[in-house]
């Protein structure tokens, strides 16, 4: 698009290789990263959120990683906010910048801009999470698809924080949060951006996410979670009730065994991975790739094209 900025995303469902085409592209350009992954802005909280190692990042510098502390809040207008920061600071020192995750709510958000929202009210977050304490994710879930099923569908399950505040826009503006998403449209876009999509076969896919998943217990899970715990971040916080943490908490706890553990962690992932998919097949502007190679050759090409410039 004349006048506007390109821009490369390399996205996929968790496990799909999207770091590692990252990191053959970095062999051959100029890249740094930008990364759109909701999980890795966590300090503390490496092993579930598959960071890139400290050898990875010394040798592609990634953005937007241990960012906040796991009891602070973090959402897509900060993403965004950072994300152009960060990609105009890239472009100043003479480098490309590449946007990779699997967060498709932050890619959407910074490449389209944010549908707008009314103010955030602390006593009615208050009210809404006493109410949360007492009754539970549940009672919330059944109030936000009775005043906006579209919303409902989007929000995953027991996602509290997430729940809280689209009824708090609800409560404030009067407005269902899915009419406000439907007035926006997200059809403007604001950059020249290409996306490839890492889809894995599904078979192939499962597999890697039931080995990641003895890897992160090789590697220490149990006394991450440990030390996370003993630092104050309670279990109740929205980053301790992702995918990994909450089951090593449950372990922690003597709620399940490790064996149960590791076959509730494989079984979540493979749903969320499934979520995943299904947002990223309904994507219009996506070119989809079955591997990171055949993925890393097209980008390369991109890369070429962004290094050379217009004309």
């Amino acid at each position: 698009m004349a006048g506007q900025e390109g821009l490369i995303v390399v996205t996929g469902p968790t496990c799909s290789g999207k770091t590692r085409c990252a990191l053959a592209l970095a062999r051959d350009f100029p890249i740094e990263v930008v990364s759109a992954d909701s999980m890795q802005v966590y300090r503390y909280m490496d092993i579930a959120t598959a960071k890139p190692s400290p050898a990875e990042r010394a040798a592609l510098p990634h953005h937007i990683i241990d960012v906040v502390n796991p009891d602070e809040d973090f959402h897509a207008a900060m993403f965004t906010a950072m994300a152009e920061d960060r990609i105009g600071q890239i472009r100043a020192r003479g480098r490309i910048p590449v946007v990779v995750g699997g967060t498709g709510l932050y890619i959407k958000a910074l490449v389209y801009g944010l549908a707008p929202a009314p103010a955030r009210s602390e006593r009615v977050r208050k009210a809404l999470r006493t109410v949360m304490k007492t009754r539970g994710t549940a009672y919330l879930e059944r109030m936000l698809r009775r005043l906006d099923p579209g919303a409902a569908a989007l929000v995953r399950k027991n996602d509290g924080v997430r729940m809280v505040r689209a009824l708090e826009v609800i409560l404030m503006s009067g407005r269902r949060v899915s009419d406000i998403y439907a007035g926006h449209g997200f059809r403007q876009k604001r950059y020249d951006v290409r996306t490839a999509c890492i889809l894995p076969d599904r078979d192939r896919l499962f597999g890697d996410i039931d080995r990641r998943t003895l890897k992160m217990l090789e590697d220490g899970l149990f006394d991450e979670t440990r030390r996370l715990l003993d630092k104050g971040y309670g279990p109740d916080l929205r980053s301790m009730q992702t995918l990994a943490y909450r089951h090593a908490v449950a372990h922690l706890r003597g709620e399940c065994g490790a064996q149960e553990c590791i076959r509730l962690i494989q079984r979540d992932t493979r749903r969320f991975a499934k979520r995943q998919i299904t947002w990223v097949k309904a994507q219009q502007d996506h070119v989809f790739f079955a591997s990171a190679d055949t993925a890393r050759r097209t980008v390369s090409q991109w890369l070429q094209e962004e290094a050379r410039g217009p004309g």
